[in-house]
This record gives C-alpha cells, sequence and structure tokens, in this order.
C-alpha cells in the first residue's frame, strides 16, 4: 500500500537525514486522525514535485517531526491537462474539482458561464473558491499526487478565449457536436484545455467565440452527463491515450 501524504509549506534545501517538523492542522491530521506514530512511514510532499519518503521520529500536539530516507523530484505530467469547469449548481462543484483532482489535472479553472445556475458574488465568490481549493488540496493528498493541482481565479468567457487560444490542444464538451472526443489526436506535451458547460449548456455566442479561438467541439457519446462528472470521463478518455497511462 502505497504512503499517506501530507503537505508541507517547502522541502527546499531538505536532503536524505535531515529532519522536517510539520506543524497545525496538517500535523494534527497526521497524528489525531491517521494515528501515525514514531517509526511509522509518512510520505512529505511539497505540492510543486517534490518528495520525501520518511519515517516519524516525534509526535506531539499539532505537530509532528520525520526524518527524511529517501527524496525524489518528480517531473510535471505532460502534456498538462487543463479543465475548465463551468459553476455548477450546490456542492457539485466540489464534486468536479475532486474527481478532476484524483485524475491528475494539473489546473481547474471556474467559469462564470452565461447559463451557469452558480453565481459567484462578493463573500459568496471567496467562499466558494476557497472551498474549491481545500477540496483539491485534499484530493490531491488522497491521490497520492507529487503536484498538486492549481484552483484559479473565477474566469469570464474573455479569460476561457485567451486560454483556448493558447493551448496545444483546445477542446469544448458539446453534446450536439460532430466530432467524436475519440477521434481527437492528444499531443504528447504542451496544454490540453478542454471546457465543460454549465447545467443549462453552452450559449451559441460562446460556441462561437470558443470556435473562433480554435477550440473544437466534441461530444463523448449519445448519453449526456452532468456538469460534474462530464469533465472526468472526457480526461479519462484523453488519458487514456497519452503515455501518463501507458
Amino acid at each position: 500500500m502505497s504512503l499517506h501524504v501530507h503537505l508541507v509549506p517547502s522541502l527546499a534545501g531538505v536532503d536524505v537525514g535531515t529532519a522536517v517538523t510539520v506543524e497545525g492542522a496538517e500535523a494534527h491530521h497526521a497524528v489525531a486522525v491517521r494515528r501515525l506514530a514514531v517509526g511509522e512511514p509518512v510520505l512529505l510532499t511539497d505540492g510543486l514535485g517534490v518528495a520525501a519518503e520518511c519515517e516519524v521520529v516525534e509526535t506531539g500536539k499539532q505537530r509532528l517531526v520525520a526524518e527524511v530516507v529517501s527524496i525524489a523530484s518528480v517531473p510535471p505530467p505532460s502534456p498538462e491537462l487543463v479543465v475548465v469547469q463551468a459553476l455548477p449548481k450546490g456542492d457539485r462543484g466540489e464534486l468536479a474539482v475532486e474527481l478532476l483532482t484524483e485524475i491528475g489535472v494539473a489546473r481547474i479553472v471556474p467559469w462564470a458561464a452565461a447559463r451557469s445556475v452558480a453565481v459567484w458574488r462578493g463573500e459568496r465568490a471567496t467562499k466558494s473558491l476557497a472551498r474549491w481549493r481545500i477540496t483539491a488540496r485534499e484530493a490531491a493528498k488522497q491521490a497520492r499526487r507529487s503536484w498538486f493541482p492549481e484552483v484559479s481565479e473565477l474566469a469570464s468567457t474573455a479569460d476561457v478565449v485567451s486560454l483556448l487560444g493558447s493551448a496545444q490542444l483546445a477542446l469544448v464538451l458539446h453534446e450536439e457536436a460532430t466530432s467524436s472526443l475519440a477521434g481527437v489526436s492528444v499531443p504528447t506535451a504542451g496544454a490540453v484545455v478542454l471546457v465543460v458547460g454549465p447545467e443549462g449548456g453552452l450559449a451559441p455566442e460562446e460556441l462561437t467565440a470558443f470556435g473562433d479561438a480554435g477550440a473544437q467541439a466534441v461530444r463523448l457519446g449519445p448519453e449526456v452527463l452532468r456538469t460534474s462528472t462530464a469533465g472526468v470521463a472526457a480526461v479519462s478518455a484523453l488519458l487514456s491515450r497519452t503515455g501518463r497511462w501507458a
């Protein structure tokens, strides 16, 4: 069984034999929830590709000290998967973030689509974005990831157009598309950007703008998936044709 992962602010300058101190909520989770004890192994990561396999040498209230046994620098996954997720209603946004993180997406971009039922404004926007980021962090630890995903600030349609224009491959899920995702050639490097629309579907002007930016509209199949699960289904199909899942 793979080791439980815990996030630390930095592993800069850390080498074999170094003692790393984990404090606060992360240490409390390791000691009080996971019940890690002295002598047990644990994996620490900075979420930026550095992973240190350690042995617990000391525990306390909201404090854990672990000695590094081995350390590795993991290159970022390639191609880079970026998902633009239209804001879903209720807690389905967190579900989408959780699933996308577990499957290996590098970046999640919350998008205020024209037909999104949910609206992020003011304090609600701040709290909602914070929940998405917490969900991504916890899901990344559960998935034993060395690279944690970025959850961007809320994007407008103009922001999404700009992002699509700079992608190596740009795709938009659309139930009426004539092209199938199964026929898409996936690049071995660069950014693959996938747009997932809201419950109400994409507005015609959004679809036009995305097409003008170079995005290809594709469908998954005859079934219509929820916005919270369509992204992970599409990313799975893409990853199955890359070296990441070889």
